[in-house]
Parts: C-alpha cells; structure tokens; sequence
C-alpha cells in the first residue's frame, strides 16, 4: 500500500478541521454574539454620563467610602483583583475564615442594628460577584442618605432603578448591581463635595 495514499488523507483532514474549528467556527460564533448580544459580548461595559467606560458590569469594584453602595467582601487578592478572581476556599469551620466574617459583622454592626445578609459578610465564588442583595442594599440606605445629605426615599429610587428581578419572575434572585447604582447616585444625587470611590 503506498504510504502517501494514507498521509495525504490525514494532512487534509486535519488542515480542513484547523479552519473549520479553528478558524471558521470561532469567527461565526463571534459574529453572532456582535449582532445578537453585542454589549454582552464586549464586555457589559458601564459608562457613566460623560461618555467613559468605568467598569464592568460583571466585575466588582471595591467602593469603600459612606455615600455609595459597598459590594460583597472580596477573596479576589487586593482589592477586587479580576487576575485573582476566586473564592477562598476556606470551610466554615477554618479559623482565619471565622475571624474575617466576625470582623466583618462586628464592623456592620457598629453601622447599624440591623439584621446582616449573608452576602453583607460572605464571599462569592469568583470574589468577583457586581450584586448584592437588595437587603443589603437596603442596609445601606441610610447611611448612604446621611453621607449625601438627602432623603432615604431618593437613595431606595436609585437602588429600585437597578434591581434585577428573577428571570422569568421565578428563576434565581432578586439583585441589585453596585457599580450601576453608584454611578446612579453621583448622577442624581451629587454630594456637596463628593466622597472618593
């Protein structure tokens, strides 16, 4: 049997195979996702008013400052670190993990009397999760109203304006997006001299 009979079958395979999913597939799924979901597929990038990207709305920022929303805890490196997206890891009975959520309660508390959501203490997955809870965004309200000298009512407007509900009214949760919502309220509710993300 000659032998080039059998590579020349095996060279055209893999060179057909190579464009079709190597190059041709890819690009088709990419066009699609342009003309179907096309800020999904850039990136859900946020704006604010002047024009400039600011975020993502995938990705959590650390807000630290009374007049905004704060996110959930990060496990994600230094400050929301996306090149270290992950969780901890650690189980509910190590330690350093008890000792991060009790600081973090106390911290709360001293805030507020409030009852503590659980995202308000814990971190998610990625250590990157943009929502939270619209308990724990309600937790925040007042201190939010008091750092921007206006009234709780107008704080509640701007977190309702950015709460998603359950996809199809019953699939996951109720969420309320950090980045949006801040950016919301230095667009309708400035501070006299705005605090610093």
């Amino acid at each position: 049997m000659n032998v080039l009979s059998q590579i020349r079958p095996a060279i055209v395979s893999m060179v057909f195979f190579t464009a079709l999913l190597g190059l041709g597939y890819p690009l088709a799924v990419t066009g699609i996702a342009q003309a179907v979901f096309p800020a999904q597929a850039n990136g859900s990038l946020v704006t604010d008013k002047a024009g400039r990207t600011v975020g993502s709305g995938l990705i959590a920022q650390g807000f630290s400052q009374p007049g905004y929303l704060h996110p959930r805890p990060s496990a994600a490196g230094k400050g929301y670190d996306a090149a270290a997206s992950s969780g901890s890891n650690y189980g509910p009975m190590n330690a350093d993990y008890a000792a991060r959520v009790k600081a973090d309660a106390d911290a709360l508390k001293a805030e507020s009397k409030a009852a503590i959501p659980v995202d308000a203490v814990t971190t998610s997955g990625s250590g990157l999760d943009p929502d939270i809870s619209p308990a724990y965004a309600e937790r925040q309200v007042q201190r939010i109203a008091d750092a921007r000298g206006v009234t709780p009512a107008r704080v509640r407007e701007a977190i309702a304006a950015n709460t998603t509900r359950p996809t199809l009214g019953f699939i996951g949760q109720p969420r309320v997006n950090v980045l949006k919502v801040n950016l919301a309220l230095d667009a309708r509710l400035p501070a006299a001299h705005p605090p610093a993300r």
